[in-house]
């Protein structure tokens, strides 16, 4: 007993230290997502670095029962995470490219989900994966989801069968045909159209574990191939030696890849609190501009943005 007594003590003081706690002594939940498999990909860096690197582009916000969550900045109430790039065919499945600087950390790694007085948020993580989405598709449509935070992946599950509650507006449905495309972003259908389509499709969990691979096969080549009447180049991934966008040369595709080592008593250099960031950062008070700087009046980009949606709705609603 005397022996055993010091050991559950050690333990439970290992727990606390491991989970951590802000400077208001409340906890800061770890949630890496690594589902136990280890990566050796390119570089170790403390998570540390994810905090760093984001800041420029979005803001951080403490938010139960996270922590610590991004916001990416300026992106308009109608944007969605995996909506603005690309995607390829890897040897780890559906690769997706975003046309974002920043877009290799929060659409490879972690999990988004919504709020609905802040809008999108990035929940950190440390497992990088090609793409962390589920799909839905019919003989029509192509649609993909990110996975919310609190799904757990491991290596051994039944991912077939795996009961995912993921809201309608979440998903992203183009026509099938644009697949392939080199900018996604032109041909998404607008999410009020999404209820409707969702009600046709099919759910295709088609990912995995191979080792400590994750894989993301999404709907298959065969379908994809019925789709757009043509096979996609099959690419090999490389390790680039810096940050930034993902780039095709050749038959292969360089990303920065690093791993993702956790820190109980990391955090951002500068956040707000959850009330402040409903305040501020509401979708509906953003205007979305160019990725250069604004030259023009914010109300002028509001009005283009808004006719080019009522035009594209009007269309989709026609076809």
């Amino acid at each position: 007993i005397l022996g055993i007594i010091p050991l559950i003590l050690l333990l439970t003081a290992g727990c606390i230290s491991a989970q951590g706690y802000r400077q208001d002594n409340s906890p800061v939940y770890d949630q890496d997502y690594r589902q136990g498999n280890g990566q050796d990909y390119g570089t170790d860096l403390d998570i540390n670095y994810e905090y760093d690197y984001l800041s420029p582009y979005g803001d951080w916000v403490d938010m139960d029962p996270h922590g610590y969550v991004w916001v990416p900045r300026h992106m308009g109430y109608r944007w969605r995470p995996y909506s603005d790039g690309h995607w390829v065919w890897t040897d780890y499945g559906w690769t997706w490219i975003d046309n974002s600087e920043w877009g290799w950390i929060p659409f490879h790694y972690g999990r988004w989900d919504m709020d609905d007085e802040i809008g999108w948020y990035w929940v950190p993580g440390s497992t990088w994966g090609p793409a962390w989405v589920t799909w839905r598709s019919n003989d029509m449509y192509m649609g993909w989801a990110p996975l919310p935070p609190g799904i757990e992946l491991r290596a051994g599950m039944n991912f077939a069968s795996l009961r995912i509650d993921i809201p309608g507006s979440f998903w992203i449905f183009i026509g099938g045909s644009h697949f392939l495309d080199p900018n996604i972003h032109s041909y998404v259908l607008p999410y009020e159209r999404n209820v409707t389509i969702i009600n046709y499709t099919t759910i295709y969990n088609n990912f995995g574990f191979r080792g400590d691979r994750f894989y993301n096969d999404g709907v298959g080549m065969d379908h994809v191939r019925r789709f757009t009447g043509r096979d996609a180049p099959r690419y090999t991934l490389r390790d680039a030696r810096q940050p930034g966008r993902a780039r095709i040369t050749g038959n292969e595709v360089q990303v920065y890849r690093p791993s993702f080592k956790g820190d109980s008593g990391a955090r951002p250099k500068a956040s707000i609190n959850r009330d402040r960031a409903r305040q501020e950062l509401a979708p509906i008070k953003v205007f979305e501009p160019p990725r250069q700087p604004l030259k023009g009046a914010p109300e002028k980009m509001v009005r283009q943005r808004q006719d080019r949606e009522r035009k594209l709705l009007k269309a989709t609603q026609s076809q």
